[in-house]
């Protein structure tokens, strides 16, 4: 496959992003397969990515070659420019007259052969400048929200509820973190063959990097792990680190009757179905296809005994006993995934937190009226909005006399045994005990997670 080849599943996955609504991760996973060339799937996945997360500067410097805003242009039109000028930009070992050339090509193929003459003539027009730093071509006379939300590519509105509440600071490290491929951690299903597992990834041709939060959880450059044979066989699974720590702060023991609440994809089930040893877990969501999913990796993980269950989590939920151990993973905006899901931040409107949060609070409602007495939950997100996170909780709390929050020391001791070396779990902890982390310090996604007992 030719680097043309490439820049075809690149130009497909961005059109199916913006005109299908799909996310960028699951067309390329369905687009690269075993016969793309690595160098392929990497130029593919980084023109995909690179694109939607630079997306807003690569169209004020393309705006300003134009007579209109290049999001009025035919779609096509406006892929091949975007993909254009990320090349020049951001791909130094593209030489510029490939990068227009290729980006013209793809105009043809998508039958726009009338927009070819434009497309050439924008992109040496900015050929030139390319890679001329944003802070010097972006002037200081927007306000300091839209200015920084166009030097990192990020809608306004995001970046001004982030300075509100982190600071200048904690906010550019955080669009930083945003705009950085981030790292493809693993989770080690079978740790007691830590090594030969290890060892067969880099015999594939990976390189292996230790975890930054978690003793078990390690980390991959240079290739796919999902095409390995250590992933084929179930020994890991592709999972964040902050996704990772998650399961471990129920602490799950043999015997426990455990309910992962809004389970798909499955990745926090497996710890738990692995840690409750005999008792019973069920693993619950609201869409069959997912469910069907979900089966398919409990196949390849040689997992057993977990109990599938199609459900609406929002209403009262189906069960006759209670369950000592359940994980509310609740759907959320996904603003602590914007660098592994950059589509997320143009599609979230500001209304939808309000949205989510009610749908959050009905979970967790729900999910409390299934708990036992002396009975633990944790309801987590992967956001960083107080919306769908403390405000959720506190919502809940405060109108459940019979429920707390567990308190710090307790959730130490739960995350302690698992924590990388020169980690401690205060840092990972708020005073409320809550779990949270942060994308530009601790080079993972954005998590919160809260502990709650009921008496």
């Amino acid at each position: 496959m030719s680097a043309s080849a490439a820049r075809k599943i690149a130009f497909e996955a961005l059109r199916r992003v913006e005109a299908e609504g799909a996310y960028a991760s699951d067309v390329l996973h369905a687009e690269l397969g075993a016969e793309v060339k690595l160098a392929d799937a990497a130029l593919a996945t980084e023109l995909t990515l690179g694109v939607l997360r630079w997306r807003r500067l690569l169209d004020f410097l393309l705006d300003q070659q134009l007579k209109k805003p290049v999001a009025t242009l035919d779609l096509a039109v406006a892929i091949a420019l975007r993909m254009g000028l990320y090349q020049l930009r951001y791909l130094g070992k593209i030489p510029a007259r490939a990068a227009v050339n290729e980006s013209v090509e793809l105009v043809k193929l998508a039958r726009k052969s009338s927009a070819a003459s434009l497309v050439n003539a924008v992109l040496r027009r900015l050929s030139a400048d390319a890679r001329k730093p944003a802070e010097e071509i972006v002037s200081p006379e927007p306000a300091p929200a839209d200015r920084l939300a166009i030097i990192h590519s990020h809608p306004t509105w995001m970046v001004k509820r982030w300075l509100a509440r982190l600071g200048e600071e904690r906010t550019v490290a955080l669009l930083h973190a945003n705009n950085r491929a981030p790292r493809l951690s693993c989770v080690l299903h079978a740790p007691e063959r830590r090594d030969e597992i290890l060892r067969s990834l880099e015999k594939a041709g990976l390189r292996i990097e230790p975890g930054t939060v978690l003793a078990q959880a390690f980390a991959v450059c240079g290739g796919s792990p999902a095409m390995t044979e250590a992933f084929r066989k179930g020994w890991i699974s592709i999972q964040d680190e902050a996704s990772q720590a998650v399961p471990l702060l129920l602490d799950v023991q043999a015997g426990d009757r455990v309910l992962d609440l809004c389970a798909a994809p499955g990745g926090k089930t497996a710890p738990l179905a692995r840690a409750a040893g005999g008792g019973l877990v069920v693993a619950a969501d609201r869409h069959a296809h997912r469910l069907r999913a979900m089966r398919a990796q409990f196949e390849r993980l040689d997992l057993t005994g977990v109990s599938l269950v199609e459900l609406d989590a929002t209403r009262e939920l189906p069960f006759r006993a209670a369950f000592n151990k359940i994980l509310v993973d609740a759907p959320c905006s996904g603003t602590g995934t914007l660098a592994r899901h950059p589509e997320i931040r143009w599609r979230l409107k500001p209304k939808q937190l309000a949205e989510f949060h009610q749908l959050q609070v009905a979970m967790l409602r729900e999910a409390l009226e299934n708990l036992a007495p002396r009975g633990r939950l944790v309801y987590s997100t992967c956001s960083m909005e107080p919306e769908e996170n403390e405000e959720a909780i506190e919502e809940v709390l405060d109108k459940a006399q019979n429920v707390r929050r567990v308190s710090q020391d307790t959730v130490r001791r739960a995350l302690e045994p698992h924590l990388a070396l020169g980690i401690e779990a205060r840092a990972l902890l708020d005073s409320l005990g809550q779990f949270r982390t942060f994308p530009g310090e601790h080079r993972s996604d954005g998590f919160f997670a809260a502990l709650l007992h009921k008496e």
